[in-house]
């Protein structure tokens, strides 16, 4: 039902607002990342929604970037190595987490009255390796078969429809859309991108556009970089795609492990976007064709609340 309400949008050329950032939300709030705060810290990730739907956003992203098996298995020399020194049941934890996931999200809608005015919920799946390193990207093959199980447990799980994110390679992007055609969930695809409107591996957003076009995807967006990125990949994907486009943009820096959203002088304050200047970039891009427009790393349910109120 809710995700009948956002296609019917889709269909009719309205604006769609997704939320912001979920993760480095829950890590603005004091919540340690171990297991993405799903098991320690559940009540943090469900307000973080709740918050968000409360700022006016049509779409929640669920709480599960990076999170799938491999993202475990790579810190082991294999799966064997796996079971002899880590604890009973890792190999499965990260398809257990999606679903708590998932449900988080759920219990979060119906705790904010949302479930009968089309609030949806985005299954996330991002890229099977670090998103800003599209050279560790697994053969075709595998990230159909990985993304597949992915897909399954977001489905099972009670997701409205999947949104892969931050897709680094267009391999891996039209792959992941296959493994989720049997799913018959529909699906939204976005982009991480760099300057020039091209992925980050090279790349063009157009050639990325062109290949899954074919796939029946509702969305194809951009997003996970700084504005002026945003704004110029948009400019292009809306050359190359006749349907729905979108674009949100992240703020701050990535001070590995995570982001840092305070003053850094050696950028001139760049990295303090207030949600009133994120609006305007939200204009421009609905001027552009943006369809959906959110939030990505950094953003808050501040700036969502902007982008209610101002577009």
């Amino acid at each position: 039902m809710s995700y009948s309400n956002v296609k019917k949008s889709l269909n009719e050329g309205s604006l769609i607002l997704l939320d912001g950032g979920i993760g480095t939300e829950v890590l603005r709030r004091g919540v340690y990342w171990r297991c993405h705060g799903i098991e320690r810290n559940p009540e943090a990730v469900r307000q973080v929604h709740v918050d968000y739907m409360n700022a006016g956003a049509d779409v929640i992203k669920t709480n599960t970037f990076q999170l799938n098996r491999r993202a475990y298995l790579s810190l082991f020399h294999g799966l064997e190595h796996m079971r002899r020194i880590g604890p009973a049941g890792l190999e499965d934890k990260a398809g257990k987490l999606v679903r708590q996931a998932v449900t988080l999200a759920r219990e979060a809608r119906q705790q904010a009255g949302k479930g009968s005015d089309g609030v949806a919920i985005a299954g996330v799946i991002s890229p099977l390796e670090h998103s800003f390193r599209p050279d560790l990207s697994p053969p075709a093959a595998q990230c159909r078969a990985d993304h597949a199980e992915i897909v399954e447990q977001m489905k099972s799980a009670g997701a409205d429809f999947i949104l892969f994110e931050s897709m680094n390679t267009i391999s891996e992007a039209r792959a992941a859309c296959e493994a989720a055609r049997a799913s018959v969930l529909p699906v939204w695809v976005s982009f991480v991108v760099r300057e020039g409107a091209r992925l980050l591996n090279g790349e063009s957003i157009a050639d990325a556009a062109k290949a899954v076009e074919p796939l029946g995807v509702d969305v194809v967006a951009v997003n996970c970089a700084p504005i002026a990125d945003i704004t110029a990949a948009l400019t292009e994907l809306r050359k190359h795609r006749s349907g729905p486009v979108g674009a949100y943009a992240h703020i701050g820096r990535y001070d590995p492990p995570s982001w840092k959203f305070g003053f850094y002088p050696r950028f001139s304050g760049t990295d303090q976007i207030p949600p009133a200047h994120y609006l305007e970039a939200a204009r421009e891009w609905k001027r552009r064709g943006a369809q959906v427009i959110g939030g990505c790393c950094g953003t808050t349910p501040e700036h969502i609340r902007a982008l209610r109120d101002g577009l």
